[in-house]
């Protein structure tokens, strides 16, 4: 393990940072498993969240710093417990024990290696719930190639279709080829959705895509795309929840503002076309509502 935080490429942007020595690159994490809330959550797809709640573990840190993230409290790295894979072990059992349905791994791409040694000794100890890797799509295949037999949900974001949008709003021109190759890995491990008697979802992929305002010709490439490559073998989670962060964004004010109803219908509408079925839709003013939990350390 000490060999890819000495050198890291845990994810596409290859930053080659020493982080063993305090090296930052990207995702502006240290060596450590750096955490900042594990609890349940209600606030995923039905068949995940359930009645009890996903339990989710929100990992501090990212390699994307999308200029309108919503969580960035924790994705610039300043916020978190610093705990060792033994405890986030204890944690998974802790969750288990409040009623979780699953671990919901929330961007753990870049403490990849130590947080599978978590999954695979709980997995060891017989925890019996799925485990989901809830992430933003900019994943290295070969990387993901170690998750297999242990992840049993993938959750990836596609955000973008263009170079050009992924350049503006992440900083990242390489997104859509990396996504893609993520995503095809990921469908190899977890070829079909299987979901048990009260529909809560066991294995397989879900897809998310968040609309943006004013991207409605990129979203509709999105969904192609995932229609055309993967057909029924995934799900597809057509999200209208943006929320312009409170200091808006100042270089791109495009986004200062929530995607219309007519937007998200539109897409909707298009997805229809297309002939997708095995899709989640929001529903209601879902921008109004908080899917933003405390950043607070509970639970770590």
């Amino acid at each position: 393990m000490d060999a890819l935080l000495s050198n890291c490429r845990l994810c596409p942007r290859e930053c080659g940072v020493n982080r063993l020595l305090g090296e930052l690159g990207a995702c502006r994490s240290g060596p450590e498993i750096t955490a900042a809330r594990a609890s349940l959550h209600l606030w995923e797809e039905p068949c995940l969240s359930g009645k009890n709640g996903s339990g989710t573990v929100f990992f501090s840190g990212c390699n994307l710093g999308c200029v309108y993230c919503q969580n960035a409290q924790i994705s610039r790295g300043n916020t978190g417990k610093k705990i060792s894979s033994g405890r986030l072990c204890e944690i998974f059992f802790e969750l288990k024990e409040q009623g979780a349905h699953n671990i919901n791994l929330v961007t753990a791409t870049h403490f990849l290696p130590a947080v599978l040694n978590a999954v695979e000794k709980a997995k060891q100890n017989h925890l019996g719930i799925p485990f989901v890797y809830n992430c933003g799509g900019f994943e290295k295949a070969d990387m993901l190639k170690r998750a297999e037999g242990l992840i049993d949900i993938f959750l990836p974001d596609l955000k973008y279709m263009s170079p050009q949008l992924a350049m503006a709003y992440s900083n990242a021109p390489n997104y859509p080829e990396a996504a893609k190759s993520a995503l095809t890995e990921m469908v190899r491990q977890q070829p079909e959705c299987v979901f048990d008697e009260t529909g809560m979802l066991k294995r397989g992929v879900i897809v998310r895509h968040l609309m943006l305002p004013g991207n409605l010709k990129d979203s509709k490439k999105v969904l192609r795309y995932l229609h055309q490559t993967f057909g029924d073998k995934i799900f597809i989670s057509i999200m209208s929840q943006y929320t312009p962060p409170a200091k808006g964004v100042n270089d791109f004010p495009e986004l200062n503002r929530k995607v219309t109803k007519t937007e998200y219908e539109k897409l909707i509408e298009y997805a229809i076309s297309l002939g997708i079925t095995q899709a989640f839709v929001q529903e209601g003013e879902t921008a109004d509502a908080s899917f933003i939990p405390d950043f607070d350390g509970r639970g770590i």
